[in-house]
């Protein structure tokens, strides 16, 4: 049984070895690293060239790690898709971020729509996240082709928000688990009503966080 890292590879930030050594920092014993060079945002995990590898490579027992769900998928579907079909064949799913286990070996029916439910929510998140950090690049080319960004202006982003990338990525897998709010905001260290504003409007905080580069 091998415990494999796949890594999506898009932007400067997102390096493979930055990948691997959150994962290792998070406690995962890496024993092979399959990653793609691509954006996750137009093609589907089996089309991508080293995704049709880990489909190959991935055995019964086997641990897949990921950073973030989002890189299973360019969409909800594909994403909710890839989790299932990985989970049929017996692998283990476990995210760096908030360390999530996603495991088709669960039998008891309650624990199965809990696990299945977590499935869907986590999927719909990361396509909602995707489109807010697409439509918060179009506000920034929109705005700088307008005033000139060679001018040395900047788009106009508003307040920046008082929580974290990692605080609401953290609040995000919390709601999942249907959490109150009031414990969440002591545990995350956020006000109850930043915690709030993000229930409420999930897809505008990630886009407000992409604006700011969080």
């Amino acid at each position: 049984m091998s415990t494999i890292l796949y890594a999506r590879v898009s932007t400067t930030e997102q390096t493979l070895a930055h990948q691997r050594s959150q994962a290792e920092a998070a406690g995962f014993a890496i024993d092979d690293v399959v990653a793609d060079e691509i954006s996750g945002l137009t093609t589907r995990l089996i089309e991508r060239s080293q995704g049709r590898r880990l489909y190959d490579k991935l055995r019964h027992g086997d641990t897949l790690v990921v950073r973030w769900v989002d890189r299973l998928g360019r969409d909800y579907e594909d994403v909710r898709d890839t989790i299932l079909e990985f989970m049929r064949r017996g692998v283990v799913i476990r995210t760096v971020i908030n360390m999530l286990t996603f495991d088709g070996a669960t039998t008891d029916p309650i624990q199965r729509a809990i696990r299945d439910a977590m499935i869907a929510f986590m999927a719909g998140l990361s396509q909602a996240q995707a489109e807010a950090n697409k439509e918060a690049q179009r506000a920034g080319i929109a705005h700088a082709r307008q005033f000139g960004a060679k001018a040395g202006h900047q788009a106009y982003r508003g307040r920046k928000p008082s929580f974290s990338r990692r605080q609401l990525d953290d609040v995000i897998a919390a709601l999942g688990r249907e959490e109150g709010t009031s414990s969440i905001a002591r545990t995350v260290g956020l006000s109850r009503q930043t915690v709030l504003r993000i229930k409420a409007d999930p897809a505008e905080a990630h886009r407000i966080a992409a604006l700011w580069e969080l």
